[in-house]
């Protein structure tokens, strides 16, 4: 198309004006960026530009894991070239181009989407009716808005097997980068608040919390390389470096949700090796104990031994908690609105200025609570229920795959590590504040993803029918419900009844 343009306007009587023009729009660029290094940048549009439009999951992949890992902050070096920005702007272009004019996205809508857009939508009331409704709309358009684009893009756009292994080595390199570099700060002494503990000085990762949750997140990732059978040897030595990075990573945080995660996501892969339940209790236990005494606990001027009682770092989570729970009381339906927590904090806080200060909520459920009411908890649980539902259906239809030719090891090595990682956020969320953050509506798009791949590529086969016609309308009933929930491999009770 772009070719037989080119060719009107140079056969055109207009060629020469066209020449002009051309040659004044390719003067302007030297003229605002004179040093010519600055315009080396520009050469690489035009191949930029088509990348997107062959690679649109790879530009959507990117503008996550930018946003999530703070890569750019991390390399300070990659800031000037505002990767976040350009990549969310593709990622929208891409999107609409595919979707609207070439139709070669196909999109679709399943059960799972309706959850995700009911607490989506909720999020939006509760904006509505925020204690300050700017500011609560301002933090939408910021991030959450694109969290929600993100999770209808990446569910459309990830419809292949090649998708599926460049998300989970992507995911897993870019952990492993914020994992190496808060081993060297660590082992150089950088960043470290309250002496001992870690951080990334200058990014959003300055807080040890948010550090341990953006490194948990990846650790489900590489455990699954390890454990999975049939991924190959460089990956399964790739998931071990991994696990030892995050590991060793997440006790320098010296953070509590963070050594939580870890039992929670080594405990699901334990769960599939290890049968006894009692045996999994008690090596979960001590692992617990070695590793708090691992990363140092009791060394911590906030909530080491050395206070005594109930420790401040302790008092405040405490404080914070009751503070959520009386938003959500006084503000049942949508609480206080989106980020709204900490400009409400003193006023639904128990106790005086001077026994501390201002907290965020450090937990994920209060944090939901209080920012989006009963109902907004509700649907983000139910979300995450539905979640669990989905890949455990998903890893149960992979497991019957297993030894046979139709065997797919990727398939299962993310699946697993998306199921591990929704029980690691259950964990770590309980003390982490990530309830509108990346890692679980990630781990959402990639739920659907899965699902909508295995209805399309590996669909169950019909149940038998029974002459019994009671049993039939059952069956149909039964495969009706399943279809309404997006399970598009289910027949409706008419045609059970004419194969009857």
């Amino acid at each position: 198309m772009v070719a037989s343009w080119i060719e009107l306007i140079v056969q055109s009587k207009y060629r020469d004006r066209a020449v002009v023009v051309y040659c004044l729009l390719a003067a302007i660029p030297p003229l605002i960026l004179p040093h010519p290094i600055a315009l080396l940048p520009l050469a690489a549009i035009p191949l930029g530009l088509l990348f997107i439009l062959k690679k649109p999951f790879v530009v959507c992949l990117t503008f996550i894991l930018f946003s999530f890992f703070r890569l750019h902050e991390v390399f300070p070096q990659l800031d000037p070239i505002k990767i976040p920005l350009l990549t969310a702007l593709g990622s929208y272009f891409v999107l609409a181009w595919h979707i609207i004019l070439t139709r070669k996205v196909k999109t679709y809508w399943r059960y799972e989407h309706t959850v995700f857009a009911r607490f989506f939508g909720w999020v939006v009331v509760s904006i509505v009716f925020a204690s300050h409704a700017p500011s609560a709309f301002a933090s939408f358009t910021s991030v959450y808005m694109k969290i929600g684009i993100m999770v209808l893009a990446i569910s459309w756009l990830m419809t292949e097997t090649n998708h599926f292994k460049l998300a989970h080595l992507l995911i897993l390199g870019a952990g492993l980068t914020v994992g190496c570099i808060t081993l060297y700060n660590k082992a150089s002494g950088i960043g470290l608040v309250e002496g001992t503990r870690v951080t990334i000085p200058g990014t959003s990762l300055g807080d040890p919390n948010d550090l341990s949750l953006v490194l948990s997140f990846p650790m489900s990732y590489a455990i699954a390389f390890a454990a999975t059978r049939g991924t190959g040897k460089i990956k399964t030595l790739l998931g071990l470096i991994g696990f030892g990075v995050f590991i060793s990573a997440i006790i320098a945080t010296q953070s509590r949700g963070g050594l939580l995660a870890i039992i929670a996501v080594t405990g699901i892969f334990g769960l599939r090796l290890i049968k006894s339940k009692l045996l999994l209790i008690s090596i979960a236990s001590f692992s617990l104990v070695i590793l708090i005494a691992a990363a140092g606990i009791s060394d911590r001027k906030s909530g080491g031994a050395a206070e005594e009682g109930v420790d401040a770092s302790a008092m405040g989570r405490i404080h914070a908690w009751e503070a959520a729970f009386f938003m959500g009381l006084r503000n049942p339906l949508t609480g206080v609105g989106l980020s709204m927590f900490l400009d409400n904090y003193w006023n639904y806080a128990t106790h005086s200025r001077a026994e501390g200060m201002a907290h965020v909520t450090h937990s994920s459920w209060f944090q939901v609570l209080a920012e989006t009411g009963f109902i907004g908890l509700g649907l983000f649980l139910f979300l995450i229920y539905t979640n669990f539902m989905s890949i455990r259906s998903t890893l149960s239809r992979l497991d019957k795959l297993r030894d046979t030719p139709n065997e797919n090891p990727q398939l299962t090595a993310i699946a697993m590590g998306t199921y591990a990682g929704l029980a690691g956020f259950c964990a770590s969320g309980s003390f982490l504040s990530q309830g509108f953050l990346w890692p679980i509506y990630i781990m959402t798009a990639i739920c659907i993803a899965i699902a909508n791949y295995m209805d399309n590529h590996y669909p169950e086969p019909e149940p038998e029918l029974k002459n019994d016609e009671q049993t039939t309308d059952t069956k149909g009933k039964f495969a009706n419900k399943l279809k309404v929930k997006g399970y598009s491999n289910a027949k409706p009770t008419e045609d059970l009844a004419k194969k009857q």
